[in-house]
């Protein structure tokens, strides 16, 4: 089998441990595994993707961080080709979604027994995504978050905290005109809003996790007020595992949504990237739709359950 690796040599754990191209190459050959690593990050990612979409590869790995994922996701789904990854980010939520080895040793070694497993991806105006798309407080403070990314000493991140509880103090709500797949139209006044791939669960330390992304929904989470003692309460009952009846939030699951904020443009969250798209954003959650290389006993466990 031939794998076409996309290397991202910028992305958080790549640069830190400083991954190149050549190296990765001799490590799929240490494990037997035959590879072209492509780390140009002069040219596009999108024509790197579609250069690859196209080669004689069967798998395609990507190595770098959500937004790699993401982006070589939305080019592999429904098609005939696999999309394999080596976790090189600085958060790594699909990689941990899907119980992957986050050593970059490990991970390689695991594609050589790995087999595929189909998962759902969700969809909104066209782009593919993989975990959730968040409207309202969190692209804010997720900006702000940027600013301080690669200089990460005490005092950038005593300047965040101020940032970010300052933004929590003055944030008012916005309207969101909500309509889902049964029909139903209704505005809401809140502070943030995420719709995510499947549903994040809870359990002690699962933070942001999902155990299953093979459910088939479309999972609305609304926050309704986010003050500073919401942000504590929260973020406790995350660790501990019970958050789900907190009182600031509200869930639903779907399979399709459109939600519109009146106004033409707004920023979202993008599986952790910052975006402006045009309104309304329409929702769809497409089952199984990409297949994913995942090691062999996570794929026995997954048809076991």
């Amino acid at each position: 089998m031939l794998y076409h690796v996309i290397l991202n040599p910028n992305s958080g754990t790549a640069r830190a441990l400083g991954i190149t191209a050549e190296a990765l190459a001799r490590l799929f050959a240490t494990h037997g595994l035959d590879a072209v690593v492509d780390d140009d990050d002069s040219r596009p990612l999108l024509d790197r993707i579609a250069e690859a979409v196209e080669g004689p590869a069967e798998v395609l790995v990507a190595a770098g961080g959500d937004g790699t994922i993401t982006a070589m996701a939305g080019a592999l789904v429904d098609g005939g080709k696999h999309l394999a990854i080596l976790p090189l980010g600085t958060f790594n939520a699909v990689a941990k979604d899907l119980n992957l080895p986050l050593d970059l040793d490990a991970a390689v070694a695991a594609l050589a027994s790995g087999t595929a497993q189909p998962i759902d991806v969700a969809e909104v105006n066209g782009r593919i995504f993989l975990q959730k798309v968040v409207i309202g407080l969190i692209p804010g403070l997720a900006a702000g978050r940027e600013h301080i990314r690669g200089r990460e000493t005490l005092m950038t991140k005593i300047g965040f905290l101020q940032y970010f509880f300052r933004r929590l103090a003055r944030q008012r709500r916005m309207a969101l005109a909500i309509e889902t797949d049964a029909g139903a139209r209704r505005i809401e006044r809140v502070q943030a809003m995420a719709v995510a791939c499947n549903a994040y669960d809870e359990g002690l330390g699962r933070f942001f996790a999902r155990q299953s992304l093979d459910r088939g929904v479309l999972t609305l989470y609304v926050l309704h007020h986010f003050t500073a003692r919401d942000f504590f309460r929260l973020t406790t009952g995350m660790l501990l595992g019970r958050w789900q009846d907190d009182e600031a939030l509200s869930m639903e699951s779907v399979s399709a949504v459109t939600i519109d904020a009146h106004r033409e443009l707004i920023k979202v969250m993008f599986d952790g990237e910052v975006e402006t798209f045009e309104t309304p954003l329409r929702f769809s959650i497409r089952p199984r739709a990409l297949s994913v290389i995942v090691p062999a006993d996570i794929s026995q466990t997954v048809e076991a359950a």
